[in-house]
């Protein structure tokens, strides 16, 4: 049961990252070049050039993503109506908490520490974007 929660949270989380996650595989595998992927990854998280509803959306659909895994995930455990849900109310409210914080953790830390620290080693200039300036 839990797999299933647990792959909407990394989906839901992987997903939130695809503003920066393209430019560090086209990179990686040689399929662009460093300029091109920066000002790719630039355009998409910063919203440049008309593209400034693409990290919003992304970051919504993410959010409806974890959503409908959870609802999934409830219907699986048997929680299927507003009544079940108000008597396991308590389980649903810690579940639902400890997936949306474990999702947004995950999400800050592949987007800000794993993808940030890959870019840079690619040749991506990220090194202002570290959140510490080390």
């Amino acid at each position: 049961m839990l797999k299933g929660l647990w792959g909407a949270i990394g989906g839901s989380s992987l997903l939130a990252t695809m503003c920066c996650l393209p430019s560090v595989v086209l990179v990686l595998f040689g399929l662009s070049s460093v300029s091109s992927a920066a000002a790719l990854s630039d355009t998409l998280y910063w919203g440049g050039e008309g593209w400034g509803w693409f990290r919003p959306t992304l970051l919504a659909v993410s959010a409806a993503c974890l959503v409908a895994g959870l609802v999934v995930h409830f219907r699986r455990d048997g929680i299927c109506s507003l009544d079940d849900a108000v008597r396991e109310r308590r389980r649903v409210i810690n579940t639902s908490l400890t997936a949306f914080f474990t999702a947004v953790t995950l999400y800050l830390v592949v987007n800000y520490v794993l993808l940030t620290e890959i870019g840079i080693a690619l040749g991506l200039p990220w090194e202002s974007s570290r959140f510490w300036q080390g």
